[in-house]
């Protein structure tokens, strides 16, 4: 099957970068709105019997770009595509995964809903919020980690005496195989409120005194977690303290929280596009990885094979 890359205006640069790693120019695609706003899309080259793949994170404005996605994939349905593979290192709406209290939705399955009803095919996806949202779909979905991205950098790094920091429980198990390959220790962040619009007390299981901490988290929104979390280690006794995540969300005042916090640095991916400059902060590129799994995907071949 011919291999085409469409790019959405979620993630412009990263969808420019995937191409180049392929040697696949990206399809003409005109993507706009009409008058009242709505998105009009039209597929200039023709896909029909083509395996397709939009490249489009539903990052903010969240419900412009999934809406978007919607229309690309069904402009293609109806354009006699053979395959719509919907790459999305971003998955918008993953933190309502579940009923956490009455009367609430659960939209990252409602999301699932529409991507499988608008003739998408399979989902490229990374480090979704919570593994079991691979389970919403009803359609093959292949899951890629950021992890040897940031791993790499880190390594690079060199750092004396490091301690990878879960900031949650939830996290555990992603700290924990992080700190196996950079051969360090563990620590967690046991968070605590005693009562509502109280302070909450965060108790570190861990020496982190004397070591220099990574905070790993799958994505980093306000960054007001993040921030109390760097403090208390560094109240701890942490010489210092850097943070790594693959998904750099950025909400807020995020940017001001983070310049003005005591991290030495923040590692992300670009999975989110980024505007503006912030010298705390270091942008990785996922484009290789995307690029890797595209190409195994178009030659059905493993995709689990990147990550062993």
């Amino acid at each position: 099957m011919k291999l085409k890359l469409i790019a959405g205006s979620a993630n412009p640069i990263l969808a420019q970068e995937i191409s180049k790693k392929l040697g696949v120019e990206l399809s003409a695609a005109k993507i706009g709105h009409f008058s009242d706003g709505e998105i009009q899309v039209k597929i200039i080259d023709n896909v029909r019997g083509a395996d397709c793949y939009i490249l489009q994170p539903t990052c903010s404005p969240v419900n412009e770009n999934i809406m978007e996605l919607l229309i690309v994939a069904d402009a293609l349905k109806r354009a006699s595509a053979k395959r719509i593979t919907a790459v999305m290192p971003y998955y918008g709406y993953a933190r309502q995964d579940r009923k956490s209290e009455p009367r609430v939705p659960i939209t990252s399955k409602l999301i699932a809903n529409l991507i499988t009803a608008s003739g998408i095919n399979r989902i490229l996806t990374m480090d979704l919020h919570a593994g079991q949202i691979q389970g919403f779909f009803d359609i093959p979905v292949d899951h890629l980690y950021g992890t040897p991205v940031l791993l790499k950098y880190f390594e690079e790094r060199k750092l004396d005496n490091p301690i990878v920091v879960s900031p949650d429980a939830g996290g555990v198990e992603r700290a924990r195989a992080f700190a196996k390959h950079l051969n360090a220790d563990l620590a967690i962040v046991d968070k605590r409120r005693p009562r509502p619009n109280e302070a909450a007390i965060m108790n570190i299981i861990g020496d982190v005194r004397g070591r220099n901490a990574i905070i790993l988290d799958d994505m980093i929104d306000t960054a007001g977690t993040l921030t109390k979390v760097a403090e208390a280690i560094k109240n701890a006794g942490a010489t210092t303290v850097f943070a790594a995540s693959s998904h750099g969300v950025l909400s807020g005042e995020a940017l001001e929280k983070i310049q003005n916090s005591c991290l030495q640095e923040v590692v992300i991916t670009d999975s989110i596009p980024h505007s503006g400059e912030n010298k705390k902060i270091k942008v990785l590129s996922i484009a290789s990885l995307l690029a890797e799994a595209i190409m195994r995907i178009s030659n059905d071949e493993s995709i689990s094979a990147l990550f062993v």
